[in-house]
């Protein structure tokens, strides 16, 4: 919220962030830009596959039960896009591991935000 010269209020709209999604404890399922996932690896290993990235998209993740050291996410980069400038998926075995991947550009792709 905000005032102007004269006093008058204006707002912000504040309706953007991530868009949480229910549970995933799928083996394989394909992330959309602006959600986040809460990954359920207790029973399975997952793979999450990317979707073509933009510049700026953003893609968040959590450990729900505390088990990527025991049952990894494997993040799988779409075709010729990339993670971290390479072609290899990256292995999230770090149990409680919860971070965001941002899209860049074609040279680096998919960049952790939060480390």
């Amino acid at each position: 919220m905000t005032t102007n010269g004269s006093g008058q209020l204006s707002f912000v709209d504040n309706t953007g962030g991530t868009d949480w999604q229910a549970v995933q404890s799928s083996a394989t399922f394909t992330a959309v830009a602006g959600k986040g996932y809460f990954i359920n690896t207790t029973s399975n290993a997952i793979e999450m596959d990317l979707p073509a990235g933009t510049l700026g998209d953003e893609i968040s993740f959590v450990d729900y039960a505390g088990t990527f050291d025991t049952n990894a996410l494997t993040i799988d980069q779409n075709g010729t896009e990339k993670i971290m400038g390479s072609t290899s998926p990256l292995t999230v075995s770090v149990e409680r591991a919860a971070n965001t991947l941002v899209y860049t550009d074609s040279t680096q792709g998919w960049l952790l935000k939060n480390k």
